[in-house]
């Protein structure tokens, strides 16, 4: 299944601590294989290999588990030793608490919370109003979330989650991220979901919790499993279906397999804030990044293997989800990888 993209708003955001410590990050993007270029314009994404390979890279230039954009520095290991902590716990209500305790220990950290509403649903929440960016509370609710998922074995699914700051330019993108509706401008970074799953107990022990340390954080930035959305099993299938054949179910095809109507299926993506046509468009999406990014597969090729009759719609296509033609996006990657190479070559 192709992996998917990241918008390049993401990529600068990561940035930022590692650019507050006066740290170069040509040389951390060069590792990772990112052009700079790429970060100038709106429209471009990357490939979560890519991601993968930065989000490293800076974890290791700055030290710091928050990558430089905490009010404070998380020493490496302090994840590990909270999850830890909260794995002997009863249930997973209990794990979070301990988890907010822990992190409360340390003076600069995040002001993480879990709170109990009347109306039956509990919220984690980041109230930390941090100055720099609201990254680092995004990504930190994403990893609570994902966490306690694979602590009982299950996906939780959220409610709803809301934002501390005002409709970003990637808006679009939360809803698929999150699987919930979403919120912006809110007073906080947090997400709400059913409190029976606080009584829920933990399955995981100390040997699945190593093996799980040794990916995280960013395998938990990255997961998307456990019972999954109803968005997550169409773009499972359409990038399924992909694998084999040019041609990608209908959405009627898509609804039989899951066994319910095709207007019930839509409005269950409506209700995930997304729908049949745009998982469409980003599965070809990131399918076609990851070709041209990866791979040396003529762009010809691609297009036809995408399911694009001709390659001037693919270029067009490509253009409208990038903002630059298949050719321009492959040379500055492939030809940014060839001169990362020369020069780590030349410095040794």
């Amino acid at each position: 299944m192709p992996s998917r993209t990241i918008t390049v708003h993401h990529v600068r955001a990561m940035l930022h601590g590692a650019e507050r410590q006066g740290i170069d990050t040509v040389p951390l993007l060069r590792t990772a294989q990112i052009p700079p270029l790429l970060l100038g314009d709106d429209r471009a994404r990357i490939t979560e290999v890519q991601f993968a390979r930065l989000f490293r890279e800076l974890y290791r230039a700055t030290g710091d588990e928050f990558l430089g954009l905490g009010a404070a520095v998380s020493r490496p290991g302090t994840f590990a030793m909270m999850c830890h902590a909260s794995l002997g716990c009863r249930d997973l209500g209990a794990a979070m608490e301990r988890g907010v305790t822990f992190y409360g220990l340390f003076p600069g950290g995040p002001d993480l919370t879990l709170e109990h509403r009347d109306t039956g649903s509990a919220v984690f929440a980041v109230r930390n109003d941090l100055e720099h960016d609201y990254f680092l509370a995004e990504c930190l609710v994403i990893i609570w979330h994902r966490l306690c998922s694979w602590l009982i074995g299950r996906r939780i699914p959220l409610h709803w989650a809301e934002f501390g700051h005002p409709p970003p330019p990637h808006k679009d993108e939360y809803g698929l991220l999150f699987g919930c509706p979403v919120r912006f401008g809110a007073a906080r970074t947090g997400a709400g979901f059913d409190e029976h799953w606080l009584s829920a107990p933990l399955i995981r022990d100390e040997a699945a919790l190593e093996g799980m340390l040794e990916r995280a954080p960013f395998d938990l930035l990255s997961r998307r499993e456990y019972g999954t959305t109803v968005a997550e099993q169409v773009r499972r299938a359409l990038a399924r279906a992909l694998r084999t054949s040019p041609r990608l179910p209908s959405l009627g095809e898509i609804a039989a397999r899951l066994a319910v109507s095709p207007a019930t299926l839509r409005r269950r993506l409506a209700q995930e804030s997304t729908s049949y046509q745009q998982l469409k468009d980003a599965v070809r999406r990131d399918a076609a990044i990851a070709g041209l990014a990866e791979g040396t597969e003529p762009i010809a090729d691609l297009a036809a293997r995408l399911g694009f009759s001709e390659d001037t719609a693919f270029h067009r296509a490509f253009r409208r989800w990038t903002g630059t033609t298949p050719g321009a996006y492959r040379y500055e990657n492939r030809g940014y990888e060839i001169r990362g190479y020369e020069n780590r070559g030349q410095q040794s």
